[in-house]
């Protein structure tokens, strides 16, 4: 089967989640409440019993799945199960990335940009981004410093 990309379309990043746990699930589940369902967005599961090759196995299966060249994995942890064995399938494998932190910010922000962005680098620069710029402290928002009060109440809004 051939694809044929028309002028102005590109092929989607494919997006894993990782966690320990059932974070990733939930965060994927959380994003559909917002966006709707989304092409090539897959979580992976880390429980209690499972190892590094189970991951490597697991991000391997849902790869072999996907049409599109170049995955961005989300991670929740800097050297945890779910990011090493990210790291070892992005070794073998081009136009892929990991990034740590997910958060639902960054997840959102990625499915939005994906849509224009065809490069993984360049994705992972939105994720970094949106990641640190979605963590907000209420207290500073709102201190005798806040230039424009009505602006801060707008972030607000949900």
């Amino acid at each position: 089967m051939q694809f044929i990309i028309l002028k102005g379309e590109t092929e989607m990043i494919n997006l894993i989640v990782a966690t320990h746990g059932k974070m990733s699930e939930e965060t994927v589940n959380l994003t559909k409440m917002v966006l709707g369902e989304s092409e090539q967005l897959d979580f992976v599961t880390f429980v209690p019993g499972e190892g590094p090759e189970d991951l490597i196995e697991k991000y391997n299966k849902i790869i072999s799945g996907y049409d599109a060249e170049g995955t961005l994995f989300l991670v929740d942890l800097f050297g945890g199960s779910p990011y090493n064995a990210a790291c070892r399938v992005v070794a073998e494998t081009k136009n892929t990335d990991v990034i740590t932190g997910v958060n639902v910010p960054m997840l959102l922000e990625v499915l939005d940009a994906r849509e224009e962005i065809s490069d993984v680098s360049e994705l992972v620069q939105v994720a970094k981004n949106s990641g640190i710029n979605g963590i907000k402290i209420f207290s500073e928002m709102f201190s005798a410093d806040a230039v424009d009060d009505d602006e801060d109440l707008d972030e607000l809004d949900l």
